[in-house]
């Protein structure tokens, strides 16, 4: 289990800067930088959305990674203690980054 700290406040997934999802995917096969990666997890909140009032933010969880060239990526799993994912009003998944990425 990885720590996550997300500071994307438009997803609804966040609460209070963690995430309620039990997993996410980081997306950047191509990466070789931060700003190529993305929370392919990502899903706008907006007024009408529905929030899972079960759910509970979690600051460690499994973290699914894409950004092979990432020096934390092991088998397409992240390996990195701590993961900040940012984007703090992103309105698509593109608009987001894991910021801890590295190339290797």
């Amino acid at each position: 289990m990885v720590r996550l700290d997300c500071n994307v406040k438009t997803c609804i997934h966040n609460a209070d800067n963690c995430c309620c999802r039990g997993n996410i995917l980081v997306d950047g096969q191509d990466a070789v930088t931060k700003d190529s990666t993305c929370c392919a997890s990502f899903y706008e909140k907006t007024d009408d959305s529905y929030t899972n009032q079960y759910e509970t933010p979690d600051v460690s969880l499994v973290v699914d990674c894409e950004a092979v060239n990432c020096r934390y990526n092991e088998n397409q799993i992240c390996r990195a203690d701590r993961v900040a994912i940012t984007g703090a009003s992103a309105k698509d998944c593109r608009q987001t980054e894991c910021s801890t990425f590295e190339a290797r």
